[in-house]
């Protein structure tokens, strides 16, 4: 899924920067410049939601306006939670699965990779590209 949401930038006198989503309880990052703060904001949002998405937890919608006082900024941040499932989230889950015993000995005298094989045609059959 992709999201959009609005993040409040908070200037720190040293340079650095304290980021807060509010529509998304707790999720608060920082950064040591502007580019960093930009990319801890998109990874916390990215991770809250990807988690919520896991867990069953009710995502909010996201704000029109938020009140900030300058120096203080909103910026929006977009999460894409299926690319960042896809970086991060590669441990492995064994599936116990059926086929005819023809074709199993078939695979096994060529010695073919049942997991990647899977993996591929699983990917094929969901259009998802990788």
């Amino acid at each position: 899924m992709k999201y959009v949401y609005p993040v409040i930038f908070t200037p720190i006198d040293n340079g650095e920067y304290d980021v807060y989503a509010p529509d998304l309880p707790v999720c608060r990052t920082c950064g040591y410049n502007l580019a960093d703060a930009l990319d801890m904001a998109k990874d916390a949002v990215t991770m809250w939601l990807w988690y919520a998405e896991d867990h069953g937890i009710d995502i909010p919608s996201p704000s029109k306006e938020l009140p900030f006082e300058p120096p203080q900024f909103v910026n929006l941040v977009m999460a894409d939670t299926d690319a960042y499932r896809k970086a991060h989230d590669n441990r492995a889950i064994k599936k116990t699965l059926s086929i005819p015993a023809w074709l199993n000995r078939q695979a096994e005298k060529a010695n073919a990779p049942f997991s990647q094989i899977l993996q591929q045609g699983l990917k094929e059959y969901l259009h998802i590209e990788a």
